[in-house]
């Protein structure tokens, strides 16, 4: 092993006789001394990740839609609830044994099936990460403008689909995030810190600016306000469909807490991050739209509009600039990783963290993303039947973690592929897995597109993921071996 690998990704060292095929530093298991996440990097993760322009999107188009004020701010308690609960199963799964998502999914795929929910995963955040940079290039585009008028002549000539002071912002923002990310999880974890106490300053005043612009009083809705069981229904939906958009960040946290000091860590930062961010962001939503509401009638569904009427010119560049700052923050953590754990699992021998970061960064440039943007086909159907399938495969390994293994994992068996092993199964492969995930994947699918259910199409994450844990844990196939608890400081030896 290189002395230099280790810190990308804060690797282990590794198991004894790991297959070639199966193992990488960056995948091993991380250990006790090379952890540095602690329940302020988990309050900071949710900090930047709340508050990203989709976000705001979705929550400010709730108001249009009809919800109140106190009906939007009920939604985002009971989606608080609702991922405390996700993320901390979740997360304590990579506290424990130190292993990113997917070798954590070998435990229930088998440790060559485990490429299908990787895969999965990491296709859907690499599309992300694509339109999220486009996102925040277009604010960056139009802070150029703002403070260099001339600029707007670039806009004149398009390739691709881009005009050319697009592509200019697009370029310069890509290479910020491939630079960051190249630098590995310690990096990550220093920017995110440093963005957090940013994000929140710059959207309290927005939303202060804003009060004061209405006399500090604001519409408590858009008009025509739901009622009755009609209310309910449409209060619990929305906060469903808020553990949808996180249902990506769910399947993977383990990224993320395999870095943790101890479980505690991560349950702290969740119990303050998590209800806290998200009270706060659903606070910001409530003043922006309803304040914005009051002023014309109408309802700005993107914060970048609302930063776009402030009159000062420099006041202008700092808010853009922190609407920059937070989607580079975002993109890192939910939209980046992800692929990277992915393409260094599917090529470990080739990919270290470094090399597959600039590989996931390619790929969500050659997709053209603001594209796929501007075709709801895609966006709706595609990656929208794709986000689907998260859920189902969130069941299936916290059924096979939780209920049948019961939280023992025996690490060295994830990186072997030896017929004898825990996670071997049939080839690598878990039959009862596959049989569990492709019923359960296609009734999410077509919950979450087909129009005659749109009306429980916001809880498709839910139903995908009970149906496939259900069906994982009653289909015939072998079951959780009793083996040893042994994690991954246990079954580390000397690194090479």
């Amino acid at each position: 092993m290189r002395t230099d690998e280790a810190p990308l990704a804060g690797a282990g060292s590794a198991p004894a006789d790991p297959s070639p095929r199966l193992y990488s530093p960056d995948l091993a298991p991380t250990q006790k001394a090379g952890r540095s996440w602690g329940g302020y990097n988990v309050f900071t993760l949710w900090a930047n990740d709340v508050h990203s322009l989709g976000n705001y999107a979705f929550a400010i188009g709730l108001f249009a839609l009809g919800m109140g004020v106190w009906d939007i701010l009920g939604a985002f308690v009971l989606a608080s609830v609702f991922l405390f609960v996700l993320l901390s199963l979740s997360g304590y799964m990579g506290a424990k044994t130190g292993v990113p998502f997917p070798v954590m999914s070998r435990i229930a795929f088998g440790v060559r099936g485990a490429q299908v929910p990787a895969v999965i995963r990491g296709g859907v955040a690499i599309a992300w990460f694509g339109i999220q940079t486009y996102l925040a290039s277009a604010v960056l585009s139009a802070l150029a403008v703002a403070v260099a008028p001339g600029l707007a002549s670039w806009q004149d000539t398009s390739v691709l689909g881009l005009d050319l002071l697009g592509w200019a912002s697009f370029l310069v923002l890509w290479l910020i995030q491939v630079l960051i990310v190249s630098y590995g999880m310690d990096v990550i974890r220093k920017y995110v810190a440093v963005a957090a106490p940013a994000v929140l300053i710059t959207f309290v005043a927005l939303a202060v600016w804003m009060l004061a612009r209405v006399d500090w009083s604001i519409a408590m809705d858009a008009g025509s306000p739901f009622t009755g069981v009609d209310r309910w229904l449409h209060i619990l939906e929305a906060a469903a469909l808020w553990v949808v958009i996180y249902g990506t960040f769910v399947l993977n946290f383990c990224d993320f807490t395999r870095s943790a000091k101890s479980n505690r860590s991560i349950l702290l930062g969740n119990l303050v991050g998590i209800p806290l961010n998200m009270l706060f962001f659903a606070g910001i939503v409530v003043v922006l739209s309803g304040a914005q509401f009051k002023l014309d009638g109408k309802v700005v569904t993107n914060p970048a509009d609302i930063v776009q009427q402030i009159p000062s010119t420099w006041l202008l560049a700092l808010a853009s600039l922190s609407l920059i700052v937070l989607t580079v923050a975002v993109n890192l953590m939910a939209n980046f990783v992800a692929p990277v754990y992915t393409l260094v699992n599917l090529f470990p021998r080739k990919l270290d963290f470094r090399k597959a970061a600039i590989v996931s960064a390619v790929l969500g440039l050659v997709i053209l993303p603001w594209n796929l943007y501007n075709s709801p086909v895609v966006v709706d159907y595609f990656l929208g039947g794709l986000g689907a399938l998260l859920g189902p495969a969130f069941g299936i390994v916290m059924a096979d973690y939780w209920v049948l293994r019961r939280t023992r994992v025996h690490v060295p068996h994830l990186y072997s592929e030896d017929p004898a092993a825990t996670y071997a199964y049939r080839r690598g492969v878990n039959p009862r897995a596959l049989a569990a995930l492709v019923p359960s994947a296609a009734v999410a699918v077509v919950i979450a597109l087909v129009p005659y259910f749109s009306g429980i199409a916001g809880f498709s994450w839910f139903i995908g993921a009970l149906l496939a844990g259900l069906l994982y844990l009653v289909l015939p196939g072998r079951g959780a071996t009793p083996v040893e608890d042994v994690d991954g400081e246990a079954i580390a030896v000397p690194s090479a």
